[in-house]
């Protein structure tokens, strides 16, 4: 009878041993769940505040703006201090450049026309130069009228001078190396100068948009 008796598997074990794994099993899920929301969390934060980086710069730094231009005519001169017909006129204006961007505005050399009457009676070429970040560059520039009658009767009878001036400057901007904008900037200014006083009134400048 007991050579007939069969060795039977211990079941009770291997059943203990699925149980261990099954109850392993939610434990791992868990934490890879956890591990993912960290992740999925930190990965959004850090797309928001790239985000908010890229519309902070884009409407600060990375935003081109146009100079402002102004014109304003210091003194008119005449040769010899005499009035002949052929006399030679020598205006001096002040052209500054203020530069309200982060970065240096480079400009080429532009030409300031002067007008009265709505005739040119003067060309005078602005050099090039760069305005500095936030800065205001000055230049001062001569322009040598045409001897006019109408002009020159002007002044002989103590008449106040209504002119104006058109200057146009182009140039660019680059920010970083990344943000290349060119700008060209044209400007109307009006002002008076009395004969009598020999004082230049105005200086009021106005954009000129670009066709």
């Amino acid at each position: 009878m007991a050579e007939t008796e069969q060795v039977k598997p211990l079941a009770p074990a291997a059943f203990q041993i699925r149980s261990d794994e099954e109850e392993t099993m939610p434990v791992q899920s868990n934490t890879r769940r956890r591990n993912c929301v960290n992740f999925c969390g930190c990965l959004a934060a850090i797309l928001s505040v790239l985000a908010v980086t890229v519309i902070v710069l884009a409407l600060t730094v990375f935003h081109v703006r146009d100079p402002v231009i102004r014109v304003f005519l210091q003194r008119l001169e005449l040769a010899n201090g005499t009035l002949p017909k052929e006399v030679n006129v020598t205006l001096l204006a002040d052209v500054s450049v203020r530069n309200p961007n982060a970065a240096a505005y480079r400009f080429k050399n532009s030409t300031t026309t002067i007008y009265y009457g709505g005739v040119v009676v003067g060309e005078a070429n602005t050099p090039p130069g760069m305005a500095k970040a936030r800065r205001t560059l000055h230049m001062n520039v001569t322009v040598d009228l045409i001897p006019a009658k109408l002009l020159i009767s002007d002044i002989r009878s103590d008449r106040a001078l209504n002119m104006s001036c058109s200057t146009i400057i182009s140039g660019k901007v680059r920010i970083l190396g990344i943000v290349k904008k060119y700008i060209a900037v044209r400007v109307n200014c009006t002002m008076t100068y009395s004969s009598a006083t020999r004082a230049i009134q105005g200086g009021n400048c106005k954009p000129i948009p670009s066709i």
